[in-house]
């Protein structure tokens, strides 16, 4: 049963979900426009069973306030509030994990959690500056839609669409009303944080990790270019491989639940877990 309770953030309350498992923890940083309900099949699941699982609102999306300063919803605002709640809740030394724009706040934040055990991410691909998006995502016309301010149902839906392997359908409806509930302006400050003075260097701060980094990729990934992790400096990446999810698109942890855990479960018992 998942337990929910508030954390009161650097710039407001954010929601929480954790787990009855009482293992080693893990916490997962969820996508642009969506909220901690896209890893309800982990902490309702085995692993959630297992190990301490701990998902977070991201501040101005799912349940938690919407921020009175905008700067909350750059990566370093974000990254800030995980910090925080990391620290509130005894959470330094877990494994993190981020998906899509949770693994670019994770890498952001990275620095700052030196006492973690380790670091995942999915649907992430590090970004340093220059940033070589042209190579980084694949020509997705909705990607766009992740930084527009205000979106239609009718586009939440396309955008949405673009998180699953193409054909799946067991997509739960809450995945498109996280998207319209999400404050307008965090989507605007994503896409402001492209800026070398606001955001690290997220190749640089892969290349200089001491912790393990695992990074896992969906062969039916419609945003994601898996061949741009090859050229990038990775010396503490996990089993020396990306790990592949084959028959999953941009959002396993969704559609191929127990796969995914898998790999996060093992990922984090060789993190000491």
């Amino acid at each position: 049963m998942t337990k929910t309770s508030t954390f009161p953030g650097p710039y407001g309350s954010v929601l929480v979900r954790q787990s009855d498992g009482e293992g080693a923890p893990i916490v997962f940083i969820h996508g642009n426009s969506s909220s901690s309900r896209a890893f309800e099949r982990q902490l309702e699941g085995p692993l959630g069973a297992k190990c301490r699982l701990v998902a977070f609102d991201l501040q101005g999306f799912g349940d938690s306030e919407r921020a009175a300063d905008e700067t909350a919803y750059l990566l370093s605002g974000q990254a800030r509030t995980l910090v925080a709640l990391a620290q509130g809740l005894g959470l330094t030394e877990a494994v993190f994990v981020g998906w899509s724009l949770g693994g670019h706040i994770l890498l952001e934040a990275a620095p700052d959690l030196s006492r973690a055990r380790g670091f995942g991410i999915y649907g992430t691909p590090p970004i340093g500056f220059p940033p070589d998006m042209d190579k980084a995502f694949l020509p997705n016309p909705a990607m766009g839609l992740g930084f527009t301010p205000e979106l239609t149902r009718d586009q939440a839906h396309t955008y949405v669409d673009t998180f699953f392997a193409p054909g799946f359908l067991d997509i739960a409806d809450f995945f498109v009303e996280d998207v319209l509930k999400a404050d307008p302006r965090a989507r605007t400050q994503i896409y402001a944080s492209l800026d070398p003075s606001l955001t690290r260097d997220e190749i640089g701060v892969c290349a200089e990790l001491t912790q393990p980094l695992a990074i896992l990729h969906g062969g039916h990934d419609r945003l994601i270019n898996g061949a741009y992790f090859a050229d990038l400096a990775l010396p503490t990446l996990w089993r020396g491989a990306v790990q592949p999810l084959p028959d999953a698109g941009h959002a396993p942890q969704w559609e191929k639940p127990r796969g995914f855990e898998a790999l996060i479960d093992a990922f984090a018992s060789d993190c000491g877990g």
